[in-house]
């Protein structure tokens, strides 16, 4: 399983690359990913069926207890089949509905095939936040596919909306796993179906978790996110929304019912919001003019349906509930991609427009006809099967209260009337010949492979429902779980006899017929009783009163004063934790002013700097003080036996220098604010108190130590178990190698938002290089013959900016200082340095060419782009822990190999250098970033600013 997943991310990353190759044939390709994965699922269905569970276990994050836990079981194999089934003939859909060169197809199959697997894990997984992990991945990935490129406002919207409801519930899932796990005592989903525990913390974590299934599933009062969401290409609406991703929340359902239905409140919630929904979404569904949206809003019927059949917690239910999960996502995804070959065919979704399709058509009209008999219930399709075996379910009363399921089974009828209705109108709409409608001319008669997908889907959905009892093995597997309220079981089956469930299944087809042959005056009567108010209208409502109350906090609390802000944090500080600090804190019984002279020494230079920052009126000047002081903190981690530290620090100090320096260029010269008295006897107080509190703070903290550190037992483990000496490099790279992935992503993060602030229009793309034509204009501006050039593009410099100087030390010592970086990185394992360490190195070299050449000479210096840099480091760092999971560690564990290779000998390899190899990647493109931004971009745009054009062809400097 675990082989599977990262095949499907292997597959996502690669996606873009191979339709850039392939074109849309890349989808093919692509398809070949979640087929292997429905080959593998169906071969272990044997083994299931026979009762065993497949599990497969990877250590995560040991100290938090957490595991990469998957399981196939019944209910994980039947989801897992239309996942992958589903997902590849969508795949195989795709490579003849986007055009041959469609702008953006790379980036699309990347996130459909990545929000396959994501779907894919999890159905399998077995530990709580495994799946929540996997829960917000789906998100993720259905935002990007329902935005598509961001250039259409409502696709926009609709991808926000859809985000933020489907985040929100998330996240209130995410605390009721929490108090799941802790009112159960296991964080592992079959123990806790298994023993659920009770009391209130397991009443709270079910209603919570159901908040996150209810806005997944798009029930009310969440149903109108789904109808917005049809802005989504097809392929989308067919796979995320039919088959896949609104099955999250009836899959959380119907995994969790075994243990949690007899919570407190589970059955209310899930029977009075499954009917509403089923009846809300039927209605809805008869007004829509659009073939698609008729589709979404019987989706959202269906699925209050489902999750009512599979939340009741009974073993009738359950079994029709699985049964018609299945029904489902094969017709409602093969209508769908039905509506996407009408759509390419004419040119329309408009059923007012359509018109005798069904005889230029046949095929597609046969293969939509079919899906649709199965949707309103029609033998001898699997739907017909689900319904029926519901509808016998409620009447052998399915639920523990006989009220209730006859309450309930009212509702479903109903709502099966207007399913059947809103089928009636979907297939008349989409293929009949309408009297006063010109036939709908067929512009692009579809491709045999176009109609492959929906026609197989069509053809299993038909195949199955005579073939049922076959699939009664699976079901059973999963139903058997609950209890069985019923006398005696019910069998899958089109025959059972004359009995109510089969009366039932005929009035709602009866009924469903007669409101479609009224439907004009259904039409007028829903236009009569219509509401002025909508969810949709009460969402943005709400959103846009946040941001107007976003604003008025705004407006009153931040006024644009640095100053202000940084003062009320700091006293903020002193009133709360220096109360408890001056209260509290168990102060040192000894105190020592330093350890060595030297010490004091250093700290007089420190102190004397940041005095004199106070007095000094220039920018410059001012920074590079400061810098003083933080040369002094590394010299202090020097004295103390830190080498790592203060090398880091210096660099780091250094780094700092150049940007203060680069941004000060847009500052005036001198500090012209003067402030009065008061204010500056203010500022000083709050200033001189905040470092005596920092101080206090730091003496409190050595002196309350009183367990030996966890850090004396490293260097030991460190060498035996991280195959390193430097126990820092070895503690970043391997011992907490999560909190260095998260830090590392912060730089990336930190260098987009700092690029974004100074691109205004794109900041993808590398540093401008120099060429031909750029010498030649320059040549011509200076009128004068260029000097030596000692580096590559310093001839584009105006001549009283070039340093020669600088040009001839920056060419001897740049490639030395690029090697040294590297040394750094390979050696940092056992001695100090590493991929940070040997990152600022090789950005300080690569700000030493910016200075001597300038923008131009950056980009000879780097020509790649950082954002290639950035991500690339981040996929690699990441990517060392599926290594460390190949070699039998742990995730982001080191693994050692070692080996005795020709002419070097013995050798010994840990795969934490990879780690840091990003790292070191990282670092170079955030440093090259910064460059490009601030030093690169602003050059460009004072050299625009200098450019006055006089005339066309005539341009001149000032």
């Amino acid at each position: 399983m675990l082989v599977l997943l990262l095949l499907h991310l292997l597959a996502g990353v690669l996606a873009p690359v191979l339709v850039r190759w392939w074109g849309r044939q890349a989808f093919l390709a692509l398809a070949l990913v979640p087929a292997a994965g429905f080959v593998w699922v169906l071969s272990r269905l044997g083994p299931v069926l026979a009762g065993e569970e497949l599990r497969e276990t990877v250590p995560w994050i040991p100290a938090l207890q957490l595991d990469v836990a998957l399981r196939l079981d019944a209910l994980a194999l039947a989801f897992a089949a239309l996942v992958t089934g589903v997902g590849a003939l969508v795949l195989v859909y795709c490579a003849r509905y986007f055009a041959p060169d469609e702008e953006g197809t790379g980036r699309f199959a990347g996130c459909l095939t990545a929000f396959a697997g994501s779907m894919l894990g999890l159905v399998v997984a077995d530990d709580l936040f495994l799946l929540y992990v996997f829960w917000e991945l789906t998100t993720v990935f259905s935002f990007l596919l329902i935005g598509g490129s961001g250039r259409r406002l409502a696709a926009r919207r609709a991808a926000s909306q859809a985000l933020i409801l489907t985040t929100a519930g998330g996240l209130a899932m995410l605390v009721g796993l929490i108090l799941i796990g802790q009112a159960s005592g296991s964080s592992l989903l079959s123990e806790v179906v298994a023993d659920p525990g009770s009391g209130p913390a397991m009443t709270a974590g079910a209603a919570l978790v159901l908040v996150g299934a209810v806005t997944k599933s798009a029930l009310v009062p969440f149903h109108f996110w789904l109808p917005a969401a049809m802005e989504a290409p097809t392929p989308v609406s067919a796979y995320l929304h039919a088959a896949a991703m609104v099955k999250a929340g009836v899959y959380l359902v119907a995994r969790l019912a075994p243990g949690l239905a007899d919570v407190p409140g589970w059955r209310p919630v899930v029977l009075g919001l499954g009917v509403a929904t089923m009846l809300l979404g039927g209605y809805r569904a008869l007004r829509q003019k659009d073939l698609k949206l008729l589709l979404a809003f019987g989706t959202v019927s269906q699925l209050g349906f489902l999750v009512t059949l599979v939340g009741g917690g009974s073993r009738e239910l359950a079994a029709a509930g699985l049964v018609m999960t299945l029904a489902h996502a094969l017709f409602k995804s093969t209508l769908f991609l039905t509506v996407g070959v009408i759509d390419h065919a004419t040119g329309t979704r408009d059923l007012r427009r359509l018109s005798g399709l069904g005889r230029r058509l046949p095929l597609l009209a046969a293969i939509g006809t079919a899906a649709a008999a199965s949707m309103a219930g029609l033998p001898p399709l699997l739907g017909f099967v689900g319904k029926e075996a519901a509808f016998a379910a409620l009447w052998d009363a399915g639920l523990p209260d006989r009220t209730a399921a006859a309450v309930v089974l009212t509702g479903l009828v109903a709502g099966s009337v207007l399913t059947a209705a809103y089928t009636a109108r979907f297939v008349w709409g989409a293929f009949a010949r309408k009297p006063g409608v010109e036939d709908t001319e067929v512009e692009h008669p579809p491709e045999p492979l176009f109609l492959a997908a929906p026609a197989v889907l069509a053809l299993t959905g038909l195949v199955l429902g005579p073939a049922s009892p076959l699939l009664e093995p699976l079901v059973a597997g999963y139903a058997d779980t609950l209890p069985l309220l019923a006398p005696y079981p019910a069998h899958l089956g089109l025959w059972h006899g004359w009995q109510p469930a089969l009366a039932l299944s005929a009035l709602s087809i009866a009924g469903g017929a007669a409101l479609f042959v009224v439907r004009g005056r259904v039409t007028r009567l829903q236009r009569r009783v219509a509401v002025g108010a909508s969810a949709d209208e009460g969402y943005w409502n709400v959103v846009q009163a946040v941001d107007r109350l976003s604003v008025l906090v705004t407006g009153t609390t931040q006024r644009g004063s640095l100053p202000a802000y940084l003062g009320t944090i700091l006293v903020a500080v002193l009133a709360l934790p220096g109360t408890l600090l001056l209260t509290r804190a168990p102060w040192p019984g000894e105190w020592r002013a330093w350890d060595t002279p030297v010490q004091a020494m250093v700290g007089v230079v420190v102190v004397t700097a940041a005095a004199l920052t106070l007095r000094i009126r220039q920018r410059l000047s001012a920074v590079l003080v400061v810098g003083v002081t933080g040369y002094g903190i590394a010299v202090v981690f020097a004295l103390q036996g830190a080498p790592d530290l203060a090398l880091t620090q210096f660099l780091v100090e250094t780094l700092t220098l150049v940007v203060f320096v680069l941004v000060l260029r847009k500052l005036p010269k001198d500090i012209s604010e003067r402030h009065r008295p008061r204010e500056r006897a203010v500022r000083g107080v709050i200033a001189v108190a905040v470092g005596a509190f920092m101080a206090a703070v730091g003496a409190v903290a050595l002196s309350a130590r009183t367990a030996t550190p966890v850090s004396e037992a490293w260097p030991g483990p460190a060498y035996d178990f991280g195959g390193g000496k430097n126990v820092v490099n070895v503690t970043l790279v391997d011992i907490r190698a999560w909190d260095t992935l998260g830090e590392i992503s912060l730089l990336v993060v930190a260098a987009t938002g700092v690029a974004s602030l100074v691109f205004l229009r794109g900041r993808t793309g590398g540093v401008d290089r120099v060429t031909r034509a750029d010498l030649a204009q320059r040549r011509e501006r200076s009128r004068r013959a260029p000097r030596d050039r000692w580096l590559a593009a310093t001839a584009t410099l105006d001549p009283a900016r070039r340093s020669v100087v600088l040009e001839v030390v920056t060419r001897i010592l740049f490639h030395t200082i690029v090697v040294f970086s590297l040394y750094l990185l390979f050696s940092g394992h056992n001695e100090p340095g590493g991929g940070f360490a040997g990152g600022l190195v090789a950005g300080l070299a690569l700000v030493l060419r910016y200075l001597a050449g300038g923008r131009y000479e950056l980009g000879e210096a780097a020509p790649v782009a950082p954002g290639l840099l950035l991500g690339g480091g981040l996929l690699f760092a990441g990517g060392t822990g599926v290594a460390g999971l190949l070699l039998g560690a742990g995730v982001l564990q080191t693994a050692i190999v070692q080996a005795t290779l020709p002419v070097l000998g013995d050798v010994k390899l840990v795969t934490s250098l990879f780690f840091d190899i990003g790292v070191y990647l990282i670092v170079v493109g955030l440093v090259l970033d910064v460059l490009r931004s601030l030093g690169a971009e602003l050059d460009r745009q004072e050299d625009q600013e200098d450019e006055i054009e006089l005339s066309p062809g005539e341009v001149v400097l000032r």
